[in-house]
């Protein structure tokens, strides 16, 4: 089960990258709360597959990357840490370090919880490049 839940990860990144929404589909579970902190205009708890689809696809406008550099998880819980950048001409790009802790029941994604290396880099960050869309 835990070889199972770390390939469910890695599915989810590989479809992301891809911007493969049916695949994400088959991940994560209808109900999905993917808690976003922060202060900044993508913050807040993302509740089932369309919002968690409508976030990612926000994430789409800063040309926003992820790489995963470290996995561990147990039965019910995988905790990735990657680096997650941006590619925008002329800005201020991100490049920061990310945790997400992703529950996992029946096979698929329930709930994630998102814990960046520095959250004022990246409120300022989103709301610069999310503010008056």
């Amino acid at each position: 089960m835990i070889e199972n839940n770390t390939k469910l990860i890695q599915n989810f990144f590989e479809a992301y990258a891809s911007d493969d929404e049916d695949a994400i589909r088959q991940i994560i579970a209808d109900d999905i709360q993917w808690h976003i902190p922060g202060n900044h205009p993508l913050s807040g708890t993302k509740k089932g597959v369309n919002e968690v689809l409508g976030y990612l696809n926000q994430l789409n406008k800063a040309s926003f990357q992820a790489s995963s550099i470290v996995v561990g998880c147990n039965e019910n819980f995988v905790i990735d840490c990657h680096r997650n950048w941006s590619n925008l001409d002329g800005e201020d790009n991100l490049d920061n370090m990310s945790c997400l802790l992703w529950k996992i029941e029946n096979k698929k994604i329930v709930e994630v919880f998102n814990f960046p290396e520095d959250q004022h880099k990246v409120d300022a960050f989103f709301k610069k490049v999310y503010t008056n869309e």
